[in-house]
């Protein structure tokens, strides 16, 4: 399984007049936490891109169990427990405030996909290679 965190401030901007994070702003951090799962493998979204690969979302489940509010400094933890055999790829997620409360557990799928032809494709090969070890 390859796992991966990320901390986050939570700012002004992102609570609402309850002083509580907005729920829209999850999927959000879900992708800070991607992006920072696939940077430490030594890859960014724009490598991939420039692959001619694209990676949309296709579907994403949220559940919320506590609020962050503001000011919290949450960790956004990012699992892959599969290395992807098809197109498609999962990404869990689970979110954490300082006293390490899971305040929300998140699920993403995405789609490998051919950018010039929008047609699915296997994910790039020296991705595959690079999360070999964590399998």
């Amino acid at each position: 399984m390859y796992t991966s965190e990320t901390t986050i401030r939570v700012h002004y901007a992102l609570t609402d007049q309850m002083g509580v994070v907005y729920h829209g702003h999850y999927a959000q951090f879900y992708e800070i936490g991607r992006t920072d799962a696939i940077r430490a493998l030594g890859f960014t979204y724009k490598n991939i891109e420039a692959m001619g690969i694209i990676m949309p979302v296709i579907d994403l489940h949220l559940k919320f169990l506590l609020p962050a509010k503001y000011d919290d400094l949450i960790t956004v933890k990012t699992f892959l427990k599969e290395i992807p055999q098809s197109h498609k790829v999962i990404f869990y997620g689970e979110i954490y405030n300082e006293k390490n409360q899971l305040l929300n557990i998140g699920e993403v799928t995405m789609y490998f996909m051919e950018s010039q032809t929008m047609k699915k494709c296997l994910m790039p090969e020296a991705l595959n290679l690079k999360l070999q070890q964590f399998f």
